[in-house]
This record gives structure tokens, sequence and C-alpha cells, in this order.
């Protein structure tokens, strides 16, 4: 919808256009000219994947490329007091809510409320804090750092290796250093295999509290019996678990959704995130997305496994 919301804008507006979007994916793809690689590559992307979203970008390249003095784009942190940001964020909720639009000039005086945290039903492992304005209750005040990134078979399996030790070395000395920056630093992770449980160990290494963010109770039940052991014992360490769905899901498809609201959640409550990606995975690439759209690209940090 951002990129349709850039293509409908381009094509009503006459003149000179300056898009301001908090989406780094729309945005990039003209200050960083992705759009070039996708065309010289037949509409495929780096990996050698079709682009998605062909059927709204192709038009709004086209109008680009049409009259490129015409339309600028410009990056917008999402949630920062922006005032148009936070408006069109309100017209957003409201008309998602209602199944209705709006058409008029200026600001309308019966605006209604900003984008709220999902609602969930579970409760913490322990007792819970005072939560910052915005914050879902069952967190602890400080400063949200969230790990995420590859599955096991994109770092070397199931077993201990060296892939696996170096991205633990390095997740290890980085929370380390922000431990020494932020004395409220806390470690939001999923726990799922690889990389986010990587995230656990090095907090625990770092001596950096974490909260596990569960999809669902029993995630863990089709893993191997050694990797369940491990999960249970990251779990007893955990400072708090924040449990998002109180059944398991009834099919993979519903378990795909329900990890997918995870990632979603974890993007609205961190305050950055290291994210260990090669550049190339897509499911990967679609949660740097979503937090950089949240957080902005400087808050991210990339963690190319070692090869």
């Amino acid at each position: 919808m951002e990129i349709q919301a850039a293509l409908e804008a381009a094509r009503a507006l006459d003149g000179p256009l300056d898009v301001v979007s908090d989406s780094t994916y729309v945005v990039n793809c003209f200050r960083d000219r992705w759009w070039e690689g996708w065309l010289q590559r037949g509409w495929l992307n780096k990996a050698k994947k079709p682009v998605a979203n062909r059927d709204l970008w192709a038009p709004l390249i086209d109008l680009y490329r049409a009259d490129p003095g015409r339309l600028a784009f410009r990056w917008v942190k999402g949630h920062s007091d922006d005032v148009h940001n936070d408006l069109v964020d309100r017209l957003a909720v409201e008309a998602a809510r209602t199944q209705q639009g709006r058409t008029g000039h200026g600001v309308p005086e019966d605006l209604g409320a900003a984008d709220a945290p999902a609602k969930t039903t579970a409760t913490t492992t322990t007792a819970g804090a005072t939560a910052t304005s915005g914050r879902d209750p069952r967190l602890p005040e400080g400063r949200l750092l969230a790990v995420v990134g590859h599955r096991p078979p994109e770092i070397g399996g199931y077993d201990a290796n060296d892939v696996a030790a170096g991205i633990l070395r390095v997740l290890t000395d980085v929370l380390s250093a922000k431990r020494d920056l932020h004395s409220g630093l806390v470690v939001l992770t999923g726990l799922g295999l690889g990389a986010e449980q990587l995230g656990a160990e090095a907090a625990v290494r770092a001596s950096v509290p974490f909260v596990a963010v569960l999809p669902y109770p029993d995630q863990e039940r089709v893993w191997p019996a050694a990797t369940r052991s491990r999960y249970q014992s990251l779990l007893d360490q955990a400072m708090r678990t924040v449990l998002l769905q109180q059944k398991p899901p009834e099919t993979k498809q519903k378990a795909g959704a329900a990890l997918a609201r995870r990632d979603a959640w974890i993007a609205r409550h961190a305050d950055e995130a290291i994210a260990v990606w090669d550049g190339q995975d897509p499911w990967v690439g679609r949660q740097v997305r979503s937090l950089q759209d949240h957080l902005g690209e400087e808050d991210v940090w990339l963690l190319a496994p070692p090869s």
C-alpha cells in the first residue's frame, strides 16, 4: 500500500511532487536507484528472483523516468512527531477500521487516534514494570534491541559450527559495547532456531537481560530433541516471556501467519535491531525492511554471516 500511495499521488497530482514516506522500501528504490538494476536484469533482484510488487513498481518507475525532475522521494521516520506523517497515519488507521475514506482540505477536526500496539492476551513470566508511552505493558523499561536473522540452514546447520560460533562472538561483542552505552539495554528475541537463539546466548554472555517473544505455545514441539533442550535452557534464563497467541496454530499456514505477526510486533516495539543477513535471503530481507520502516536505517545494524 505504501507503493500504491506514491503511485496514486504521482498519477493524480501535476507538477513537481515531493513524496515523503516512512517506508525505506519506497524511498530507497529511487534514492539508491534500485530500479535501474531491476530493469537491467529483466525485473529480477540481486538474488535473481522476480521483483515483488512489479505491478505497482512498473507504472511508478515509468512515471519517474518520463520526467525525472518532477518526482523526488524523501524518507521520514514514522511515529516521530512529524506533523504530516502523524496525520496520514491517523487517516490510514481510521480508514482501515471504518472501511471508509475521506476527501477534503486541511486537518479534520474529528481525527482519530494513531496506530496502537496490537492487543495481546498472555502475561509475562515475572511481574510487569511500568511501561513507557505506547509500549506493551508486559515489556520492561529500557532500550529494546531486537536480534533477528537467518535460520540454521543459512548459518551452517543445526549443530555447533564455526559460522554460528563466529556470529555468536560478534553479537556478544556488540551487545557488550551497547550495554556500556545504554545501562537499561534489553534484548528482544523470538528464540527461534538460528540467529534468534544466538542473540539470546550473546545476551547471556554479555550480561544483558533478554525478553523472549513467543508467537504461540510450544513452538519447539517439532524440533529435534537436542534443540528443544537448548531452547528450554534459554527460555529459563529470559527475564520475561511475552506470549502473543494462547493456542498453537492448527496448520503450517497459520503458523507462518503467527510468526509474521510476531515479527511485526517486535518491529513495532524495538528501539534498534541487529539483523544477521547475507543480503540475499528474502525472508530475512522482509524482516529488515520492516525494521527499517519502523526504526530508520541508522538503527538497524546488518551483520553478514562469516563465509
